[in-house]
Protein backbone atom coordinates (compact mmCIF):
# COMPACT_ATOMS: atom_id res chain seq x y z
CA UNK A 1 0.00 0.00 0.00
CA UNK A 2 1.22 3.60 -0.92
CA UNK A 3 1.43 6.09 2.28
CA UNK A 4 1.11 9.22 2.53
CA UNK A 5 1.30 11.89 5.63
CA UNK A 6 -0.87 15.26 5.06
CA UNK A 7 -0.15 17.05 7.70
CA UNK A 8 3.50 18.26 8.51
CA UNK A 9 4.72 21.33 9.80
CA UNK A 10 8.25 22.68 8.74
CA UNK A 11 11.00 25.46 9.95
CA UNK A 12 8.75 27.87 7.74
CA UNK A 13 6.15 27.93 11.14
CA UNK A 14 7.49 25.65 14.12
CA UNK A 15 8.94 22.49 12.91
CA UNK A 16 12.44 21.68 13.05
CA UNK A 17 12.95 20.24 9.39
CA UNK A 18 13.46 22.55 6.43
CA UNK A 19 11.06 21.81 3.72
CA UNK A 20 13.69 20.06 1.89
CA UNK A 21 14.74 17.80 5.05
CA UNK A 22 10.98 16.69 5.57
CA UNK A 23 10.82 15.69 1.69
CA UNK A 24 14.27 13.72 1.90
CA UNK A 25 13.18 11.89 5.21
CA UNK A 26 9.71 11.41 3.55
CA UNK A 27 11.47 9.61 0.51
CA UNK A 28 13.19 7.52 2.89
CA UNK A 29 10.39 6.15 4.41
CA UNK A 30 8.90 5.48 1.01
CA UNK A 31 6.12 7.77 1.41
CA UNK A 32 4.19 8.46 -2.18
CA UNK A 33 2.80 11.86 -0.87
CA UNK A 34 3.37 14.62 1.52
CA UNK A 35 1.05 17.66 2.33
CA UNK A 36 3.24 20.75 3.75
CA UNK A 37 0.78 22.15 6.21
CA UNK A 38 2.71 25.15 8.12
CA UNK A 39 0.42 27.15 10.55
CA UNK A 40 -0.76 30.56 8.52
CA UNK A 41 2.02 30.71 6.54
CA UNK A 42 3.07 28.87 2.82
CA UNK A 43 6.64 29.99 3.09
CA UNK A 44 7.94 26.39 3.15
CA UNK A 45 5.98 25.38 0.08
CA UNK A 46 8.22 26.19 -2.85
CA UNK A 47 11.15 24.46 -0.99
CA UNK A 48 9.16 21.42 -0.60
CA UNK A 49 7.97 21.24 -4.15
CA UNK A 50 11.26 21.56 -5.68
CA UNK A 51 12.79 18.58 -3.63
CA UNK A 52 9.78 16.73 -4.23
CA UNK A 53 10.25 16.75 -8.09
CA UNK A 54 14.06 16.02 -7.70
CA UNK A 55 13.12 12.78 -5.12
CA UNK A 56 10.22 11.63 -6.92
CA UNK A 57 7.77 12.59 -4.17
CA UNK A 58 4.14 14.09 -4.86
CA UNK A 59 4.08 17.50 -2.63
CA UNK A 60 0.55 18.78 -2.13
CA UNK A 61 0.86 22.50 -1.32
CA UNK A 62 -0.91 23.16 1.70
CA UNK A 63 -1.83 25.37 5.25
CA UNK A 64 -2.95 24.99 8.28
CA UNK A 65 -5.24 28.07 9.98
CA UNK A 66 -6.39 28.61 13.91
CA UNK A 67 -9.62 29.49 13.58
CA UNK A 68 -11.62 31.08 16.63
CA UNK A 69 -13.75 28.53 18.60
CA UNK A 70 -15.01 29.09 22.23
CA UNK A 71 -15.48 25.55 22.96
CA UNK A 72 -12.04 24.13 22.01
CA UNK A 73 -9.20 24.26 19.80
CA UNK A 74 -10.33 24.34 16.02
CA UNK A 75 -8.23 24.43 12.67
CA UNK A 76 -8.88 24.31 9.71
CA UNK A 77 -6.59 22.85 6.86
CA UNK A 78 -6.31 23.65 3.14
CA UNK A 79 -5.00 21.43 0.53
CA UNK A 80 -3.94 22.15 -2.87
CA UNK A 81 -4.10 25.52 -2.80
CA UNK A 82 -2.45 27.92 -5.07
CA UNK A 83 0.02 29.44 -2.72
CA UNK A 84 1.37 32.04 -4.97
CA UNK A 85 -2.56 33.34 -5.01
CA UNK A 86 -2.08 37.10 -3.46
CA UNK A 87 -5.45 37.47 -1.87
CA UNK A 88 -4.00 34.60 0.02
CA UNK A 89 -0.56 35.63 0.46
CA UNK A 90 -2.60 38.99 2.15
CA UNK A 91 -4.79 37.06 4.51
CA UNK A 92 -1.47 35.37 5.86
CA UNK A 93 0.41 38.27 6.20
CA UNK A 94 -2.61 39.81 8.96
CA UNK A 95 -2.74 36.31 10.54
CA UNK A 96 1.06 36.76 10.80
CA UNK A 97 1.02 40.38 12.14
CA UNK A 98 -1.29 39.58 15.26
CA UNK A 99 1.14 36.61 16.13
CA UNK A 100 3.71 38.88 15.69
CA UNK A 101 2.12 41.26 18.34
CA UNK A 102 1.14 38.51 20.66
CA UNK A 103 4.54 36.99 21.57
CA UNK A 104 6.18 40.09 23.01
CA UNK A 105 3.04 39.92 25.37
CA UNK A 106 4.14 36.02 25.82
CA UNK A 107 7.34 37.37 27.05
CA UNK A 108 6.97 40.36 29.15
CA UNK A 109 4.34 37.75 30.96
CA UNK A 110 7.26 35.33 31.10
CA UNK A 111 9.70 38.03 32.61
CA UNK A 112 7.05 39.26 35.36
CA UNK A 113 7.50 35.56 36.67
CA UNK A 114 11.13 36.21 36.49
CA UNK A 115 12.04 34.08 33.64
CA UNK A 116 14.79 35.56 32.10
CA UNK A 117 13.90 35.60 28.21
CA UNK A 118 14.03 37.91 25.63
CA UNK A 119 12.19 38.39 22.25
CA UNK A 120 15.33 38.29 20.09
CA UNK A 121 16.06 35.02 21.89
CA UNK A 122 13.07 33.51 20.50
CA UNK A 123 13.61 34.73 17.18
CA UNK A 124 17.20 33.31 17.40
CA UNK A 125 15.65 29.81 18.58
CA UNK A 126 13.31 30.46 15.35
CA UNK A 127 16.05 30.38 12.85
CA UNK A 128 14.59 33.98 11.62
CA UNK A 129 11.64 32.85 10.72
CA UNK A 130 7.97 33.01 11.97
CA UNK A 131 7.99 33.03 16.02
CA UNK A 132 5.07 30.82 17.46
CA UNK A 133 4.57 29.34 20.77
CA UNK A 134 6.84 26.28 20.91
CA UNK A 135 9.93 28.18 19.67
CA UNK A 136 9.31 30.32 23.09
CA UNK A 137 9.17 26.80 24.58
CA UNK A 138 12.27 25.56 23.31
CA UNK A 139 13.77 28.68 24.74
CA UNK A 140 12.67 27.99 27.81
CA UNK A 141 14.02 24.24 27.49
CA UNK A 142 17.24 25.60 26.50
CA UNK A 143 17.85 28.02 29.04
CA UNK A 144 16.78 25.14 31.88
CA UNK A 145 13.13 26.29 33.00
CA UNK A 146 11.57 23.12 31.97
CA UNK A 147 12.61 20.02 30.91
CA UNK A 148 10.72 19.66 27.87
CA UNK A 149 8.56 21.26 25.56
CA UNK A 150 5.61 19.77 26.72
CA UNK A 151 6.33 21.10 29.87
CA UNK A 152 6.60 24.79 28.81
CA UNK A 153 3.20 24.61 27.78
CA UNK A 154 1.90 22.37 30.72
CA UNK A 155 3.04 25.40 33.22
CA UNK A 156 3.43 28.71 31.32
CA UNK A 157 2.35 28.61 27.65
CA UNK A 158 -1.17 26.66 27.33
CA UNK A 159 -4.46 28.40 27.25
CA UNK A 160 -5.08 29.15 31.15
CA UNK A 161 -1.49 29.10 31.98
CA UNK A 162 -0.11 32.23 33.89
CA UNK A 163 2.28 33.32 30.10
CA UNK A 164 -0.93 32.41 27.84
CA UNK A 165 -1.79 35.46 25.36
CA UNK A 166 -5.18 34.77 23.18
CA UNK A 167 -4.77 35.53 19.93
CA UNK A 168 -6.87 37.22 17.26
CA UNK A 169 -8.44 34.95 14.82
CA UNK A 170 -10.36 34.14 12.07
CA UNK A 171 -13.56 32.71 12.20
CA UNK A 172 -14.30 29.36 11.02
CA UNK A 173 -16.45 30.67 7.81
CA UNK A 174 -13.37 32.99 7.59
CA UNK A 175 -10.72 30.41 7.46
CA UNK A 176 -12.76 27.82 4.84
CA UNK A 177 -13.39 31.39 2.62
CA UNK A 178 -9.52 32.03 2.66
CA UNK A 179 -8.82 28.11 1.19
CA UNK A 180 -11.42 27.77 -1.22
CA UNK A 181 -11.02 31.19 -2.78
CA UNK A 182 -7.02 30.40 -2.83
CA UNK A 183 -8.49 27.32 -4.77
CA UNK A 184 -8.19 24.57 -2.20
CA UNK A 185 -10.01 22.18 -0.19
CA UNK A 186 -10.78 23.37 3.48
CA UNK A 187 -10.44 20.28 5.95
CA UNK A 188 -11.57 19.98 9.46
CA UNK A 189 -8.23 19.27 11.45
CA UNK A 190 -7.93 16.51 14.60
CA UNK A 191 -11.84 16.55 15.48
CA UNK A 192 -10.88 15.22 18.80
CA UNK A 193 -9.13 18.04 20.33
CA UNK A 194 -12.46 19.94 19.73
CA UNK A 195 -13.86 17.64 22.59
CA UNK A 196 -17.35 17.31 21.23
CA UNK A 197 -19.82 15.12 22.42
CA UNK A 198 -20.70 12.90 19.15
CA UNK A 199 -24.23 15.22 18.71
CA UNK A 200 -22.42 18.19 18.88
CA UNK A 201 -19.63 17.36 16.15
CA UNK A 202 -22.50 16.34 13.86
CA UNK A 203 -24.37 20.23 14.51
CA UNK A 204 -20.89 21.49 14.00
CA UNK A 205 -20.17 19.13 10.78
CA UNK A 206 -23.59 20.58 9.50
CA UNK A 207 -22.84 24.09 9.88
CA UNK A 208 -19.56 23.56 8.81
CA UNK A 209 -20.67 22.24 5.36
CA UNK A 210 -22.92 25.01 4.90
CA UNK A 211 -19.51 27.24 4.45
CA UNK A 212 -17.80 25.33 2.21
CA UNK A 213 -16.18 22.59 4.27
CA UNK A 214 -14.73 19.62 2.24
CA UNK A 215 -13.48 16.94 4.77
CA UNK A 216 -12.47 15.64 7.73
CA UNK A 217 -8.71 14.65 9.46
CA UNK A 218 -10.06 10.62 9.49
CA UNK A 219 -6.23 9.47 10.51
CA UNK A 220 -4.94 11.59 13.44
CA UNK A 221 -1.56 10.57 15.65
CA UNK A 222 -3.67 10.50 18.95
CA UNK A 223 -6.73 8.81 17.58
CA UNK A 224 -7.57 5.36 18.62
CA UNK A 225 -9.23 3.02 16.35
CA UNK A 226 -12.99 3.44 17.52
CA UNK A 227 -12.58 7.39 16.82
CA UNK A 228 -10.88 6.67 13.11
CA UNK A 229 -14.15 4.40 12.72
CA UNK A 230 -16.84 7.18 14.15
CA UNK A 231 -15.00 9.97 11.93
CA UNK A 232 -15.59 7.63 8.60
CA UNK A 233 -18.79 7.30 9.50
CA UNK A 234 -19.03 10.98 10.12
CA UNK A 235 -17.62 11.40 6.15
CA UNK A 236 -20.14 9.28 4.68
CA UNK A 237 -22.93 10.49 6.31
CA UNK A 238 -22.09 14.26 5.24
CA UNK A 239 -20.06 13.24 2.07
CA UNK A 240 -17.17 14.56 3.41
CA UNK A 241 -13.60 13.64 2.19
CA UNK A 242 -11.24 11.92 4.67
CA UNK A 243 -8.06 13.03 5.22
CA UNK A 244 -5.04 11.58 7.66
CA UNK A 245 -1.36 13.10 8.53
CA UNK A 246 1.08 13.10 11.83
CA UNK A 247 0.76 16.46 12.77
CA UNK A 248 4.86 16.31 12.21
CA UNK A 249 7.07 18.73 14.01
CA UNK A 250 10.41 17.32 14.12
CA UNK A 251 11.84 17.81 17.74
CA UNK A 252 9.26 19.65 18.66
CA UNK A 253 6.87 16.75 19.18
CA UNK A 254 9.68 13.60 19.33
CA UNK A 255 7.36 11.33 19.56
CA UNK A 256 5.46 11.29 16.65
CA UNK A 257 7.28 9.99 13.49
CA UNK A 258 6.64 11.60 10.15
CA UNK A 259 4.12 8.90 7.82
CA UNK A 260 3.53 6.85 11.29
CA UNK A 261 2.95 8.85 13.63
CA UNK A 262 3.52 7.03 17.46
CA UNK A 263 4.03 4.13 15.09
CA UNK A 264 0.42 2.91 14.70
CA UNK A 265 -0.68 5.11 11.49
CA UNK A 266 -1.09 4.07 8.15
CA UNK A 267 -2.41 6.55 6.22
CA UNK A 268 -3.41 5.26 2.18
CA UNK A 269 -2.84 7.11 -1.12
CA UNK A 270 -6.30 6.63 -2.54
CA UNK A 271 -7.56 9.65 -0.29
CA UNK A 272 -5.49 12.24 -2.05
CA UNK A 273 -6.92 10.68 -5.28
CA UNK A 274 -10.86 11.38 -4.07
CA UNK A 275 -9.30 14.67 -2.76
CA UNK A 276 -7.92 15.19 -6.51
CA UNK A 277 -11.53 14.70 -7.73
CA UNK A 278 -13.13 16.78 -5.49
CA UNK A 279 -10.61 19.90 -6.92
CA UNK A 280 -11.00 18.95 -9.99
CA UNK A 281 -15.00 19.39 -9.88
CA UNK A 282 -14.82 23.30 -8.31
Amino acid sequence: MSKIDLHIHTTASDGTFSPKEVVMNSRAKDLKAIAITDHDTVDGIEEALQAGKQQGIEVIPGVELSVNYPKGEMHILGYFIEHKSKCLQYELKLLQKHREERNPQVIAKLNQLGIEVTMQEAIEISGGKLVGRPHIAALLKEKGYVSCIQEAFDQYLAKGKPAYVAKEKLTPQEGIQIIKQAGGIAILAHPKHLGHSDIELEELLRELKNFGLDGLEVYYTTQREKDTNKYLSLCAKFSLLATGGTDFHGDNKPEIELGVGRGNLIIPYYLVERMKERVESL
